[in-house]
């Protein structure tokens, strides 16, 4: 299912044993576009410490009740490995993370999930997982920090990121959204993170190779929009580009 951010931002966190707190941003890679780690309010409780949860331990979105189910206890969620809230995210600190709940490093292999292209639900296969081939270095952002780039077209600025869509099955970022009120008033639209060309984090800038002409003649995407395979189906025609879900 393709959920916004923003919407999941104050759903509630359960755990095995209880209520941890709620959604409040995203950690993701800029290489896959994909989700590492959610960020929970805790309100009152572990405070002074950035509590992230991995996809790993997550299930789908239940948009009906407005809450992500946890498949961990408090406890474990406790004595996991500490981050303080004012730190980035290092190597050292998801080392330590990924072996305290003997999940498989996302990074330690060719795909989107270290040696999967998908999150392996298995506990029973984590240890299996691993097989060290293609490594790669993750350089983790935030869907607060990325809020508000500019989105760069291959002959001109077309507007400012403003949300972001996440598809709950294998929580990777699938479009942006993109609010064009500067040039083309009231109306957004949607780019997929696949047809990024690169980003200057020093500008806090996305370049894209689509044209200004061929992003004021896409689909339209407005809050009443249904974001449907229809709907994506028709975007990827109109930019001929192939769809994700054939991969």
């Amino acid at each position: 299912m393709l959920i916004k951010a923003k919407k999941l931002k104050g759903y509630t966190l359960d755990s095995l044993d209880g209520e941890i707190g709620k959604v409040k941003e995203f950690y993701f890679d800029d290489r896959h576009w994909t989700v590492r780690y959610l960020v929970a309010d805790t309100g009152n409780w572990l405070t002074g410490r950035q509590v992230l949860i991995s996809p790993y331990a997550l299930a789908a979105a239940n948009t009906k009740e407005e809450h992500v189910s946890i498949d961990l206890t408090k406890k474990e969620i406790e004595d996991s490995p500490s981050l303080e809230s004012d730190l980035p995210v290092s190597r050292q600190f998801e080392t330590a993370y990924s072996g305290y709940f003997g999940m498989p490093m996302y990074w330690d292999g060719p795909y989107m999930w270290g040696s999967y292209p998908y999150i392996l639900r298995d506990r029973k296969r984590w240890g299996e997982s691993s097989s060290g081939k293609n490594p790669w270095d993750p350089h983790l952002r935030s869907t607060r920090e990325v809020s508000g780039y500019t989105i760069q077209a291959s002959d001109g600025e077309i507007g400012h990121i403003v949300d972001f869509i996440i598809d709950d099955e294998t929580w990777t970022i699938r479009y942006f959204i993109i609010d064009t009120q500067n040039w083309w008033p009231g109306r957004k639209v949607l780019v997929s993170t696949k047809w990024i060309e690169r980003v200057s984090w020093g500008e806090s800038k996305v370049f894209v190779n689509l044209s200004l002409e061929a992003i004021r003649q896409s689909p339209e995407y407005t809050e009443e929009s249904l974001l449907n395979r229809d709907y994506e189906t028709r975007l990827h025609r109109h930019y001929n580009r192939p769809e994700y879900w054939g991969d």
